[in-house]
């Protein structure tokens, strides 16, 4: 049997009007080789917002829908990162976006994607999609099963031009590939995953424990929100657990320490644009 929320065109028009262009409040700063401080806020996983509506199940690392926290409106462009798990059978009807650029990441699972450009498509762990909203576009989400959940990431950057011409994009990347490292999801060019219009980059690191890494920002101006999907890491000598999230800007890299086996998802994104 299908189920839906019956007030899902509501939750998606309340998210779009949450709109404030502010740095993240209450940062923490310490002292970097550069004699700048670099700034973070951190974000523990218990702290986000949560819906569950049965057929969905939902985590908001940023206000949206019936949930507000005005200290967690957006970190710099990205403005949305919810932890979705959509039921067998379960899914969003079709419902409109303008001038946002949607990833959408699964975890596991399939999930059916319709549009109103024309797209129809099936994506799943390994899978990236992208899609500019632009003037506007109307899409509809459903789990591609009807017994089994998915989960899946799905996140909004708030792009560098309004009222582009919508478009669609969908990449595999290779889910073995980023043992130890880093693979590179989103980019602002296409150069490697998929493209959106904004100075982004997505990537999804795996580590075994004890592993020690550095990701360098790309430029000044920049930041990184970098989420532990599961395990635990430590970063500026913070430890963070299994969804925790720390936001990290005014800084050049970031060092990070896996202390157990842990997957993480890291959004650079301009902290002004």
């Amino acid at each position: 049997m299908l189920m839906m929320s019956p007030g899902f065109t509501f939750l998606f028009q309340a998210a779009m009007m949450a709109v404030l262009l502010l740095i993240p409040e209450t940062p923490n700063s310490m002292n970097s080789t550069a004699d700048t401080e670099v700034q973070f806020v951190l974000h523990r996983a218990s702290e986000r917002g949560h819906a569950n509506h049965g057929w969905l199940d939902t985590h908001h690392s940023f206000s949206f829908a019936g949930w507000h926290d005005p200290k967690k409106m957006h970190f710099g462009a990205l403005r949305v990162l919810n932890d979705d798990d959509v039921a067998g059978g379960g899914g969003f009807g079709t419902h409109p976006h303008d001038n946002m650029e949607i990833v959408t990441i699964p975890t596991s699972g399939a999930l059916e994607h319709k549009d109103s450009m024309g797209n129809s498509s099936v994506i799943q762990t390994g899978d990236v999609q992208a899609m500019t909203a632009g003037t506007g576009i109307r899409h509809s989400e459903f789990n591609h099963s009807a017994g089994e959940a998915v989960r899946f990431f799905q996140v909004w950057i708030y792009p560098n031009e309004r009222e582009l011409t919508p478009r669609y994009d969908q990449q595999k990347y290779d889910v073995g590939a980023a043992d130890n490292g880093f693979t590179t999801l989103v980019t602002p060019d296409g150069s490697a995953g998929v493209r959106i219009h904004q100075n982004a980059w997505f990537q999804l690191g795996n580590f075994s424990a004890g592993h020690r890494t550095s990701y360098a920002l790309h430029g000044s101006g920049q930041g990184v929100y970098a989420m532990v999907v599961e395990g635990e890491a430590q970063i500026l000598g913070q430890t963070l657990g299994r969804r925790d999230a720390i936001g990290v800007w005014d800084a050049v890299s970031v060092d990070i320490l896996a202390s157990q086996d842990c997957e993480l998802l890291l959004i650079e994104v301009p902290m002004r644009w």
